[in-house]
């Protein structure tokens, strides 16, 4: 096992977590998560689990900062791609903000474990900071869209909300499974599936019209 320095400065503690990050995120490209173990997060890093300790208290906490990283690259994303006096056509902003949410498909895949499992076992303090992040993110596109489609900002967030859950939910059903496709099988059944893309596009165009119109 390589030697381990523990970091002393902040710089050295976000590169440390960054490294972390990377592994758990390589991890779950590969493994479902409830097989990913801190255990095995260090192993892979190179460190003993104690080192690993150092900088996490469980694997919700890096799963939650990845998720939180996501989060970000989504808003500002979008942010980016639809600036502040916009006037897309419903259409084209369906297919606008389709792109981004297809393009981000990590995080909505971190989200069909952020409330049920990764919210409650991470630390508070954690959660508390997430929370920041993601309250923040989502004003500034509530408002965005508020300002750019003559909306009430409430509505609008609720409306991200909407497309929010969509996604996760797309996400979790189009995701490959293969205990999941063995039990499908063993039963005779076909399986059912969507075009993502096509589905989260015409699932925008609808929130659209719902709340926006």
């Amino acid at each position: 096992m390589a030697e381990f320095l523990r970091a002393r400065s902040n710089v050295q503690k976000e590169q440390r977590m960054t490294e972390i990050k990377r592994v758990a995120r390589d991890l779950f490209s590969e493994t479902p998560y409830h097989e990913i173990t801190l255990a095995a997060i260090a192993e892979r890093l190179g460190w003993s689990r104690a080192a690993l300790y150092k900088y996490v208290t469980s694997k919700e906490d890096i799963f939650l900062e990845l998720c939180g990283d996501a989060m970000a690259a989504y808003q500002n994303d979008l942010l980016t791609v639809y600036p502040a006096g916009s006037t897309f056509s419903p259409a084209v902003l369906a297919e606008v903000w389709c792109e981004q949410v297809v393009s981000h498909r990590d995080y909505f895949r971190y989200g069909d474990l952020l409330m049920t499992i990764i919210e409650t076992n991470c630390a508070l303090e954690r959660l508390a900071a997430f929370k920041v992040r993601y309250y923040a993110g989502q004003d500034a596109l509530a408002e965005r869209f508020a300002q750019n489609l003559g909306c009430d900002p409430a509505r609008m967030a609720q409306m991200l909300y909407a497309v929010y859950c969509h996604a996760v939910g797309v996400t979790g059903w189009c995701q490959e499974n293969p205990r999941v496709a063995e039990a499908i099988e063993l039963v005779g059944l076909e399986r059912r599936t969507v075009d993502f893309r096509t589905e989260m596009r015409d699932f925008i165009g609808m929130c659209l019209a719902h709340y926006a119109g």
